[in-house]
């Protein structure tokens, strides 16, 4: 990986002598070689330093983001200079000249990780870090700091999906400062805005569980809200109850799969887009497209 020099402080008489915490370092790198488009976590360590232990100035070429468990520390950037406790996490952003130092009095002990990627630009950017201030606090900073130090444990254990768990946690990561920094005005919407998101939600929901027994009270115990009043807002901005838009979607993919998949028998093609009684779906189907799944399948493999 690479290799860290502390700087000490000078010796004080005996009797004046700060206590610090025993120096610690550890690192571990992502076992997979191979970096995937979107994102990918390069490594992560955690270490207790010295007073005074600096690094830089110096530029990363990927993202590097440290969270401080205790103690104080500076951080600088091309633009600003932070001083840092416990509980706040740093950005260092690729290409970017930095330095950070800890405490002459109180080191601090953090712990860090480092990605790139497609998405890490996004990521950042949704958890709260803006070129202005790359810094976020946490009040209750536990649990994101045992997902970092989760990271560091996966890559140590050099399981094949360790690089995938590092990612997901990563994004728990992100979602965490995200949570923090998100305006109240996105937190309350207006009820106009509400509404629309909540049709959004919804209809998300159908398109994506249309192959499971999903249903009107389904949805509205997974959204905390009202079966009527979830139906009511549905036909008001889609024009159908969720119902029919729910049978529609679920007939038009059967088209798909009697098209697509001649060795489907109708069973299956029924069962495959969430109806589990056949003859109920050659009904609806017929009812739809005036010809039964059969007569249908029959049509378009001879065209």
């Amino acid at each position: 990986m690479f290799h860290t020099s502390f700087n000490r402080p000078e010796e004080q008489p005996p009797d004046k002598q700060a206590v610090y915490k025993p120096e610690s370092y550890r690192v571990a790198s992502n076992p997979s070689m191979e970096q995937n488009g979107s994102l990918h976590v390069l490594f992560a360590g955690e270490s207790q330093t010295l007073p005074n232990h600096r690094l830089g100035p110096k530029v990363y070429s990927f993202y590097l983001m440290h969270i401080v468990l205790s103690g104080r520390g500076s951080y600088v950037t091309e633009h600003e200079r932070y001083q840092l406790k416990a509980g706040d996490t740093f950005l260092i952003r690729p290409n970017q000249l930095i330095s950070y130092e800890s405490d002459a009095n109180e080191p601090w002990q953090y712990r860090w990780v480092a990605f790139t990627g497609d998405v890490a630009d996004q990521l950042v950017a949704l958890a709260g870090f803006q070129p202005t201030c790359e810094v976020v606090s946490l009040d209750d900073y536990t649990h994101t700091a045992s997902s970092y130090q989760q990271i560091l444990e996966a890559f140590r254990e050099g399981h094949v999906t360790s690089s995938i768990r590092a990612s997901g946690l990563l994004q728990l990561i992100m979602s965490d400062y995200g949570k923090k920094q998100l305006p109240e005005a996105q937190l309350l919407p207006s009820s106009s805005r509400a509404e629309q998101q909540l049709h959004k939600q919804m209809v998300h929901y159908l398109t994506s569980q249309y192959t499971h027994p999903v249903s009107i009270e389904h949805m509205a115990e997974a959204f905390g809200y009202n079966r009527a009043y979830l139906s009511r807002l549905f036909k008001q901005k889609v024009g159908m109850p969720p119902s029919t838009f729910l049978l529609n979607l679920r007939l038009d993919h059967a088209r798909h799969l009697l098209r697509e998949r001649p060795e489907l028998t109708i069973e299956q093609v029924s069962a495959s887009v969430g109806i589990q009684d056949a003859l109920y779906f050659s009904k609806q189907f017929r009812k739809a497209y005036q010809q039964s799944p059969t007569s249908y399948r029959k049509q378009v493999l001879e065209d």
